[in-house]
């Protein structure tokens, strides 16, 4: 079994696998394989798998198997679930208008003029961590430190959709109004998320995501075509 990873019960129907402390693109990819491998396996009495930064969570029924069975059968997934290769993929682009109202108090908190801090942001290729918060809430990882700048200390009651933050170090798009208390930088004309949609979420997690900036023209004209797949 891959080392360093622990497991335990939590509640009476649900199972954590927890790979440690380290948030890191390796460790994620091993989450997400073991995800894959246990979602084709058909396990049954197993209802859903919630991959975070470093832990998965396995939610089961209990009536169906017992939690000594569950772990057995888990157990012996995640033995043979890991590939040595990550992933090879091309990244969703994401357009951005930066117009946040919140770039000036990034500006002074870093340092950096807002060319830059745009410069810096459309730099990265981010990757997905995690959905969550919101339906289709992305959290990105990867971001240039230099970025990094703390939440606000009084959050918004609303936030648009589509709303491109940063909170610390990481950076992440609200998908729909929501409350926040990220600091805004822009906003994208893409919807992130419709129940409508065959695959509601635009992003999964395991994506790669490149932010490409656009003017307010570009924004208002946007054609959701050309959604970066």
């Amino acid at each position: 079994m891959y080392k360093d990873v622990n497991y335990y019960p939590l509640g009476d129907a649900a199972l954590v696998f927890d790979f440690g402390a380290t948030i890191a693109p390796e460790i994620n990819s091993r989450i997400r394989q073991l995800t894959a491998c246990l979602e084709k396996s058909e396990m049954p009495g197993m209802l859903e798998a919630v991959p975070g930064y470093t832990t998965l969570t396995l939610h089961y029924n209990p009536l169906v198997i017992s939690y000594d069975r569950f772990v057995d059968r888990t157990k012996e997934i995640l033995k043979n679930s890991f590939s040595s290769e990550m992933e090879d993929q091309k990244p969703k682009l994401i357009p951005v208008w930066y117009n946040g109202s919140d770039l000036d108090f990034v500006s002074k908190h870093t340092g950096l003029r807002i060319e830059e801090i745009i410069e810096r942001h459309t730099d990265a290729e981010y990757l997905v961590y995690m959905i969550g918060f919101a339906p289709g809430f992305p959290y990105l990882g990867g971001m240039d430190k230099i970025l990094s700048t703390p939440r606000r200390e009084t959050p918004r009651i609303k936030i648009p959709a589509g709303s491109v933050g940063i909170a610390g170090e990481q950076t992440g798009v609200y998908p729909m109004e929501t409350p926040g208390g990220w600091q805004l930088i822009g906003q994208t004309p893409i919807v992130l998320f419709d129940i409508e949609r065959e695959q509601p979420s635009f992003l999964r997690a395991g994506d790669r995501v490149k932010f490409h900036a656009i003017s307010k023209a570009d924004f208002e004209n946007y054609n959701m075509d050309n959604d970066g797949n």
